[in-house]
């Protein structure tokens, strides 16, 4: 195919609100160096991450829950690692495209895949090694745009019938939860509680655990009580039930997968049994929660962070996509250049699933 010299593309051009998003149609188009591939973007899903990251949600400096808007953070510490991103910046994580050049030591058959993107930017001399990781989108440029160039090995190919916007929906969520339930061992014998499981990352935790043959017991508004249900939760409880130590008497919770944090948080850590995992990879009601330590070493708890996931768990979620045992839920379709309002529908939560944005 003829490729263009120049893209549409939304470009971040520092930390802020949504007007730091702003939108390009003569930006250049990258090209693949060696052991790359480039991308014509299919679609690209929207994630917490890239809203952090924008807004400087990350900063230690920052103690409130996720808004999206401009925050008093330090741009030192302003990003997931810690360390300053650099601006102009085009984000966007989640994308589904299709491979339709090849940079020098990449097999030029690999053109006309379709594939998902696999975040986690690694070295390739030491992959383990998670102080050497970088995150698609963030530390280099993403999917919010018509194209993006990505590592070979970072682009995995998916055969299926879904639709390009269905698997935008899966490389961050999916890929989060199915590294936190890695990271707490979850299996037939568990019973694990997933506060927000109307959101991208919840939903998905809900039905990876499910897939793991674990028991799964759900919060989230009422409004979505029945999309819930319908992921697979046993039992699916209001947001912020009252008296959950009472509601859950009856059930032995062993496992806490939480991306929300906040004011609710100690009840979750207070109905766990004895032994039980806390594992954690968000905290969009706020990060800041009290914590007895009596109830930690008392009841024999482990607590585990899971943000650079294991190797292996993403070639295993192409596989479940692949056999059908996980389903996408896309919410919600925008145009890349409504980005602004796609991602402020996505903060304001009211959806359940994932929002995506095509180019």
């Amino acid at each position: 195919m003829s490729l263009p010299s120049t893209m549409k593309a939304m470009v971040t051009m520092g930390h802020g609100d949504v007007d730091q998003m702003v939108w390009h149609e003569d930006w250049p188009r990258p090209a693949p160096a060696q052991g790359e591939v480039l991308l014509r973007v299919l679609a690209c899903g929207l994630n917490n991450t890239d809203v952090n990251t924008r807004s400087g949600w990350y900063s230690k400096a920052v103690e409130s829950e996720t808004t999206g808007g401009a925050l008093e953070a330090d741009a030192e510490d302003a990003t997931w690692g810690g360390a300053p991103v650099t601006f102009p910046r085009i984000q966007g994580a989640d994308v589904c495209g299709e491979v339709v050049a090849v940079g020098q030591g990449v097999d030029a058959a690999r053109i006309g895949e379709r594939v998902i993107t696999d975040n986690w930017l690694r070295d390739p001399a030491d992959p383990l090694n998670k102080n050497k990781t970088g995150y698609y989108g963030s530390e280099r440029d993403g999917g919010f745009a018509q194209f993006t160039t990505i590592p070979a090995q970072n682009a995995v190919a998916v055969r299926s019938d879904l639709t390009s916007s269905e698997l935008a929906t899966f490389s961050c969520s999916y890929s989060t939860a199915e590294g936190m339930l890695v990271r707490a061992n979850v299996g037939t014998s568990d019973t694990v509680l997933v506060p927000g499981a109307s959101g991208g990352v919840g939903g998905a935790v809900v039905q990876l655990a499910k897939r793991r043959g674990a028991r799964v017991i759900a919060l989230a508004s009422e409004s979505k009580h029945s999309e819930v249900a319908a992921l697979g939760a046993d039992v699916v409880l209001p947001r912020s039930p009252e008296k959950l130590k009472t509601v859950l008497a009856d059930e032995q919770v062993t496992v806490v997968a939480d991306v929300v944090g906040g004011g609710d948080w100690p009840k979750w850590i207070d109905i766990l049994q004895r032994g039980g995992r806390y594992t954690c990879s968000g905290a969009i009601a706020g990060p800041m929660v009290g914590l007895d330590l009596r109830t930690l070493y008392l009841r024999d708890l482990t607590f585990t962070g899971s943000t650079v996931i294991d190797p292996e768990v993403m070639p295993n979620l192409v596989k479940y996509i692949e056999a059908g045992e996980i389903r996408p839920v896309l919410a919600a379709t925008y145009d890349l250049s409504d980005l602004h309002a796609a991602q402020t529908a996505f903060i304001a939560k009211e959806h359940t699933g994932n929002i995506v944005v095509t180019p």
